[in-house]
């Protein structure tokens, strides 16, 4: 598992990077989630890993 949060806003992003924050189970910022570790949600982080901040749990 690992811990995502949204640190920068989705005002004006790609639209594919919302996708992204969005299939993370991200809608506001300093909210936080956890997600399982498989490659599917490592790409989205990765993707946007401008926006969101990452901690292993």
């Amino acid at each position: 598992m690992m811990k995502v949060t949204l640190i920068r806003g989705m005002h004006g992003r790609l639209k594919s990077h919302r996708a992204c924050v969005k299939g993370l189970g991200l809608r506001r910022m300093h909210q936080t989630v956890e997600v399982e570790d498989t490659p599917s949600t490592r790409g989205m982080v990765n993707k946007v890993s401008y926006m969101v901040r990452v901690e292993e749990a």
